[in-house]
């Protein structure tokens, strides 16, 4: 029996059977004394503490409480750090045979001890904190690792939480600037449906805050910040610099560790960050339906009650990529951010405008998209676009074997082995300047036709052994055309669904393409064709005899 019911049974039999104590503690095997407290409190009393072992360092402790007072009043960077401790007690002390781990246990304990004891405030309290529904928010961004196209890379993971519903939305760049920073924020705003009504926590970003002003709340924001809350009518409120700030947005702060290691682990594998984002979806989808600690309703429930409450969208969305106006130089490349990006040689000395966008950067002539690439995160880099000196290569053909814009279309999977075995039997075929320049002209077909068909049309003009860019222009086309052809096949209504299909077919199967035989004719008279019709008259240049000196003498003169 426990305790209590032994004091229950030694009372019951002292009243009812009248017992002293010596009988009671010989019927229940216990000692007089525990009968004679039985019979004065029904309530057993707690247990006494042992007093505290004592410990090797007790010696010791007077003086490493000294240091940790005069640390006190020194320097942040110039206190005691427990090394320093250990260190002093050996050499100043004399203390031997204490292990490292004993003085630092003891200073973990005692130094917030010591700051109280000084008066230099309490000891730090969470507060609990109470969230009205479509009022607040917070924002953060968190290091992750993604194994992107096989390669191991650290992006940034940006989350924007609901303080009242707890729902997130979460995003993954390949960087935390700003345009990231924007997109992220437009990203969450729409999947959210509206935007926080009260203020929206940050930390002090680089992105949002040019300047901390001394100790206040105060911040000088960045331009682009300051537009972009404008247009969506954001009210930030920036949490104070270091660790203590942490703990003013501890909502998001839990919620970018609880997704990585929930989402995360082990490291995604690949091939685009598009790819990730668009599973990081599906997985916010699937937290709706979670519970946080021990809330009666799931998110998805609350954030019901709460969206009605957030204010609307902006009807228009805000450009959330930065501008530029750089100059192309002779290379036919600009630079952004120090790296180098190609853009088709006959801008060369002429401003174009670029936005650049977290993951990609476009390039315009006036409002004419003429360059589209990946943006580069590291500094000092370079990608060049082969297609953009196609030109220029027709001219210089011996410049293209060691070209860089060659080199990183084969790395890009852009120049194909059927592309290099089709150039080498073209080079020994017609020589090295004209198997480049004949490579050229196949390259140009990417820029009206589809990159498989024209891989599908070298591939068939190394079938057949033709090597000039005429064959491959046809077979490309050919393989355009079946592809149009299975598409329509695809998308046509079953003939024997409807009576009429089988005659207008004259007993043909129909959804078959019929097969027309085509004549291979030069790509330059296929051009030719293109061209509108001249409708000028013929040159004539008999009115400028008259500005000879001697003008020819006439038929009657001659006579």
């Amino acid at each position: 029996m426990t305790k209590v019911e032994l004091f229950a049974a030694i009372r019951r039999d002292a009243r009812l059977e009248g017992l002293g104590v010596r009988a009671l503690a010989r019927k229940y095997g216990v000692h007089r004394r525990m009968v004679r407290e039985a019979l004065t409190s029904a309530w057993p009393q707690a247990r006494k503490r042992m007093p505290p072992r004592r410990s090797r360092l007790d010696p010791f402790k007077p003086a490493v409480d000294q240091m940790l007072r005069a640390d006190l009043d020194a320097p942040r960077k110039q206190r005691h750090t427990v090394r320093r401790i250990v260190d002093r007690l050996v050499a100043e002390h004399e203390m031997e045979g204490i292990s490292y781990s004993t003085v630092c246990n003891y200073v973990a304990a005692r130094r917030p001890g010591i700051r109280q004891e000084a008066g230099r405030g309490p000891a730090e309290v969470p507060i609990s904190q109470t969230h009205r529904p479509g009022a607040e928010a917070e924002v953060d961004f968190g290091d992750v690792y993604v194994e992107l196209a096989g390669k191991v890379t650290k992006c940034h993971l940006f989350v924007f939480r609901m303080s009242y519903s707890g729902k997130a939305v979460h995003r993954i760049f390949r960087s935390c600037g700003q345009e990231a920073f924007l997109e992220g924020h437009e990203h969450a705003l729409s999947v959210l449906g509206g935007v926080p009504t009260g203020k929206v926590r940050y930390d002090n970003l680089s992105s949002a805050v040019a300047q901390v002003l001394g100790f206040t709340r105060a911040r000088v924001e960045t331009e682009r910040w300051t537009a972009f809350r404008s247009h969506y009518g954001l009210e930030a409120f920036y949490c104070r610099p270091g660790l203590a700030g942490a703990h003013e947005k501890g909502g998001v702060e839990g919620e970018v560790g609880r997704f990585r290691r929930n989402h995360l682990v082990p490291v995604p594998k690949v091939s685009t960050l598009a790819e990730l984002n668009t599973l990081i979806d599906q997985w916010d989808a699937a937290d709706d339906q979670r519970r946080i600690g021990s809330r009666t309703h799931t998110i998805a429930e609350y954030f019901a009650t709460e969206q009605p409450l957030l204010a609307p969208l902006p009807d228009e969305a805000f450009q959330t990529g930065r501008e530029f106006r750089p100059r192309v130089d002779r290379r036919a490349q600009i630079c952004v951010r120090t790296n180098r990006y190609s853009v088709p040689v006959h801008l060369v000395g002429r401003r174009v405008r670029v936005l650049l966008h977290s993951d990609e950067l476009l390039v315009f002539d006036g409002a004419t998209l003429v360059a589209r690439h990946e943006r580069l995160i590291a500094k000092n880099g370079c990608r060049l676009e082969l297609d953009h000196y196609l030109e220029v290569l027709l001219r210089k053909p011996g410049a293209l074997p060691g070209a860089t814009a060659l080199e990183q279309a084969q790395a890009a999977g852009k120049f194909t082995p059927v592309h290099d075995a089709w150039w080498a039997a073209v080079r020994k075929a017609h020589g090295t300047d004209a198997g480049a320049r004949a490579l050229i002209e196949v390259l140009m077909m990417h820029r009206s036709m589809a990159h498989e068909h024209v891989v599908a049309g070298i591939a068939a003009a190394l079938r057949v052994g033709a090597r000039t860019a005429d064959v491959v222009a046809v077979e490309a086309r050919k393989a355009a055309q079946a592809d149009q052809a299975d598409t329509r096949a695809e998308t046509s209504p079953d003939p024997r669904t409807g009576p009429a299909s089988a005659g207008a077919s004259g007993g043909r199967p129909v959804g078959r393409p019929t097969q027309i035989p085509e004549e291979i004719i030069s790509l330059t008279q296929h051009r030719l064709a293109r061209l509108p019709v001249d409708t000028r008259p013929p040159p004539w240049v008999a009115v400028y005899d008259q500005l000879l000196r001697h003008r020819p003498a006439s038929q009657g003169d001659a006579s």
